[in-house]
């Protein structure tokens, strides 16, 4: 089969790379993945909502998925006279880490190659090459940039696509279930949990816990927050570590400042619906990112394509960032056997619908996101 011989080179080992590196072996091709971070991944994000198309990666790259989350079986809207809006919803919710090690357990050790920095990308003839920081390089017949919003792959192919903040950031927290009184763990078991206030809104709901526990008592409450920050005037003081380190995007659990932490706290004391103010004042190890935009106007270079959040980034309120990323990349898998695994007529006839999809996404989010969040201006609610 002429396929086994072809090879890809995957940039990125987070859920968009493993998502394509599966997914491209199951079809037969011999693929690398090289990821920046020389540590395990696995500690990062919190909770995903389950969507359809992570389910069909998963399952066409052989995969279980039976043991993937835990069902919400309704939605519940807290009212600000302490009265509950419900309505009949179910939705699977996973988390990051339970996706990740899935597709990481699955995919081969060797193959999978941590502290791998990208200087830059080449393409020659039949072939693309990857040039790392430490001076190696490595040449396939494909290379996939799927790392995510800072991708260097992008930065060299579109220097003048980065992502832009949006205006807001997210608070989030993970709460082992036996750390929440169990009046306050009630509300928010089986149910998709959410507080609106003016510009800005908080949601909550069970994720699996730790070593992927689905078991009740042993799982976890996932929490996020969005609330809104001027970009030239407060975005950096919250996004500087405890370590007085300014990081780009986020702050991982851990390293949230002290100051920004103890802000936070008190401004959910001010706001927040009791239910959420007790969610939070549980929460041991809070973390944030900044809500960023990001659109490219192309996705395929000859024998290079861009996936994931290194493409397109919509807004969470879409909860569709990990399912864009699979679809990225069950579309491509399913263009490269189309096209006899020819890459330039493969990304060619794949790109199309995955920029309308991403552009859909996109204008979507942002959509959500400005209703929610500038509704009354820019500023935030005093309570």
């Amino acid at each position: 089969m002429e396929s086994m011989t072809k090879r890809a080179i995957v940039i990125g080992g987070s859920l968009a790379g493993l998502f394509s590196g599966t997914l491209l072996r199951s079809i037969g091709w011999q693929v690398d993945i090289y990821e920046r971070s020389a540590h395990d991944l696995d500690s990062r994000g919190g909770g995903v909502v389950l969507q359809a198309d992570v389910v069909t990666a998963l399952k066409k790259a052989g995969i279980a998925t039976d043991k993937l989350g835990v069902d919400a079986l309704e939605r519940y809207y807290l009212q600000k006279n302490g009265s509950i809006e419900k309505m009949a919803m179910r939705q699977t919710l996973t988390s990051w880490n339970i996706l990740y090690r899935s597709m990481r357990r699955y995919f081969p050790d060797k193959h999978y190659h941590q502290g791998k920095v990208l200087a830059q990308v080449q393409s020659k003839g039949a072939k693309v090459t990857a040039v790392f920081v430490d001076g190696s390089c490595e040449t396939g017949d494909l290379l996939i940039g799927a790392d995510g919003p800072n991708s260097t792959v992008r930065q060299q192919l579109l220097p003048t696509y980065e992502p832009q903040y949006a205006g807001y950031v997210a608070y989030r927290g993970l709460i082992d279930e036996a750390d929440l009184a169990p009046e306050v763990a009630k509300i928010f078991t089986e149910r998709f949990v959410f507080y609106d206030f003016p510009n800005s809104h908080i949601l909550a709901y069970v994720i699996p816990g730790e070593n992927e526990s689905l078991v009740p008592g042993k799982r976890r409450f996932n929490w996020v927050w969005y609330v809104n920050y001027d970009e030239k005037t407060e975005l950096a003081h919250i996004l500087t570590d405890k370590n007085s380190k300014c990081r780009t995007h986020s702050v991982p659990p851990g390293m949230m400042s002290p100051a920004v932490d103890r802000a936070m706290r008190s401004y959910a004391d001010l706001v927040l619906a009791d239910p959420f103010k007790k969610l939070v004042a549980a929460t041991k190890e809070p973390f944030v990112q900044s809500i960023l935009d990001l659109t490219v106007p192309q996705m395929a270079f000859d024998r290079m394509a861009l996936i994931g959040d290194a493409a397109f980034i919509p807004r969470p309120h879409t909860a569709a960032g990990t399912a864009k990323a699979a679809a990225n990349a069950i579309s491509l898998a399913e263009a490269l056997v189309d096209h006899s695994h020819n890459v330039p007529k493969a990304l060619q006839a794949w790109e199309s619908n995955q920029l309308s999809h991403g552009m859909q996404l996109w204008k979507q989010g942002r959509s959500v996101g400005d209703r929610s969040q500038f509704s009354y201006g820019k500023s935030r609610t005093e309570g």
